[in-house]
């Protein structure tokens, strides 16, 4: 039976209203890593009702890990592991600026939710692929892709995933809410 943490962890994570254009999946999680984790995985898509590939806007993954014993490395119980990945435009990914405008991404949206956190680290990475051959009638992508990880301050774990949802979202183009409002379908 898991430790009581992490069932409190677990169920701070349930019945938060996220927006409709991200799809959450419970995937299995890392075993190795810690003896309790728990993974999921988030698509945002234009057409949240179809949830059509071909509408397919960014994805990610949101992992928490629970040592009772702690791990030197984390500096606590917990560990938050989070993926953010999107198709840019053009212009936005030869943005020498890219990078930390990506992690000010995460951070603000850290922020916004209220999540508690320290040790945070994490990597802001810009993909350019360029096909050839006969690939040629698809043009050059590129990507951004934000890997981070921190330790909560608590075992409320809500903010953590409203952030991890925010950040998602942005990278995937969709411009964050204010407070209390809720976005539309489209029909």
């Amino acid at each position: 039976m898991a430790p009581p943490d992490f069932q409190a962890a677990l169920t701070s994570l349930r019945g938060h209203r996220l927006r409709p254009e991200l799809k959450l999946e419970e995937v299995p999680p890392p075993t190795r890593i810690a003896p309790y984790a728990l993974a999921l995985t988030g698509e945002v898509n234009a057409e949240p009702r179809t949830m059509d590939p071909d509408s397919l806007l960014g994805h990610g993954r949101f992992v928490v890990l629970h040592d009772p014993d702690g791990q030197d490395a984390w500096h606590g119980t917990f560990r938050v592991i989070v993926l953010a990945r999107a198709d840019l435009e053009d212009e936005v990914g030869q943005d020498p600026l890219l990078g930390e405008v990506g992690w000010s991404w995460l951070t603000e949206s850290l922020g916004n939710a209220g999540a508690g956190y320290h040790h945070l680290s994490g990597t802001v990475t810009r993909v350019l692929s360029e096909t050839f051959g006969g690939l040629e009638l698809r043009s050059g992508e590129v990507e951004i892709e934000i890997r981070a990880s921190w330790t909560p301050t608590t075992t409320d774990l809500g903010p953590h995933l409203l952030a991890w949802a925010q950040l998602t979202c942005t990278a995937a183009g969709l411009e964050p809410l204010p407070e209390n409002v809720t976005s539309f379908r489209r029909r």
